[in-house]
This record gives structure tokens, sequence and C-alpha cells, in this order.
């Protein structure tokens, strides 16, 4: 069987920390493999500050493609260019459909920050049907703030306490503030040539 790791995201833009995180939850869980996938159509956030999903996928493909044990999918992207709203489920449907020929269990890869919001995500029971739910610690956040019905079916992860965050990023870009160390230096390049979060 194989074993898949997914996690999504903006990646608005993707940052050391993503790489650093999956890894060492692929580690935790002996993972085949992590699937990396950048946010199409975003149910739940606003995108004022969201550059192209065009420009998103490459600077992911450019910050994970590297690893052998890393992949990039483009599947939400593909599906926003047809104004279709992205939602979890639909797209864990959609890799158990692209890997049918394979043997494999999927594992949804999201932050405590994220079950608490479970409540506002499309059919979150199917989630733990279709996968099982890895929940990777946050600053700031307690598993006493998730639901209980969520909180006994999810499964822990402790994994180092990054404060890294795309957000800041931005901010730091827009100010004229150095982003090195923080994301990939191809990612930086990547930044600067096409003039983004300025």
């Amino acid at each position: 069987m194989k074993r898949y790791g997914i996690m999504g995201g903006s990646f608005n833009p993707p940052h050391v920390g993503h790489s650093i995180l999956a890894e060492n939850v692929r580690e935790q869980l002996f993972l085949d493999k992590i699937v990396f996938i950048p946010s199409g159509k975003h149910a739940l956030k606003d995108g004022d500050n969201m550059v192209s999903p065009e420009h998103r996928l490459a600077m992911a493909e450019i910050a994970f493609g590297g690893d052998p044990n890393f992949e990039v999918s483009d599947i939400e992207i593909e599906k926003a260019k047809s104004g279709v709203t992205n939602y979890t489920v639909d797209t864990l449907m959609s890799l158990y459909e692209k890997y049918k020929n394979d043997f494999i269990k999927l594992y949804l890869i999201i932050g405590i920050d994220n079950l608490i919001e479970f409540p506002k995500w499309k059919n979150p029971e199917k989630l733990f049907a279709l996968s099982e739910v890895i929940v990777m610690n946050r600053p700031g956040f307690l598993v006493q703030d998730v639901s209980e019905e969520y909180a006994r079916k999810a499964r822990y992860l402790s994994v180092p306490m990054l404060d890294i965050s795309s957000t800041d990023i931005r901010k730091r870009i827009k100010n004229g503030k150095s982003v090195k160390y923080l994301v990939d230096e191809k990612v930086e390049s990547y930044i600067k040539e096409n003039g983004l979060y300025k």
C-alpha cells in the first residue's frame, strides 16, 4: 500500500517552514511521499493578498519539486480555471480517482487551526472516511478549542513550532526587508523577477 500525505494551502508564497513540517510528518508516519496542493478558488479564504494561481503553482514547484519525496499537484488550480470553488473533500475524491491504479491510503495533513474550523468545512465527516486526518500543533492554538466530535477522530503529531508565515513574508517583501532563509533562494528570485508582493 502506498501512503501519501496531502498538504494543501495557498502557498502564497511557499516557505521553508512548509518543507520542514512536511518532511517531519513524512518521516514520523513513514509516508511514501507528500503531495502539496496549492489552492485554487478557496471557499473560506479572502483573496485580496493572493497572487495568481499560476504564480503560486510555479513557486510551489520551485520550492518542493526538487525533492524526490515531494510532489506538487495542480488539481485544485485546474478546477479553479473553470470557476469551481475548491473543497478539500472533492480534492480527496479526485485524488483517489487519479491514483486508482495504485493501492493508496491518504493522510490529510492540517494544522490544529484548521481542525478548529472544521465545522465550516464541506462534509467534514467524509474527510475522516476518505483519509486519516493528521493534525500538527501550531503556536497559539489549543486542542480544547476543537469540536469534541472531530477532536477524538484526528491523529495528533508533534512537529517543530516554527514561527514562519506567508503573511509575515509578504509584509517583509512589501517593506523592502530580507526574506533570506525564509524562502528557497530560487523562490526569492522568482518573486523578485515577477515583482510579487510589492
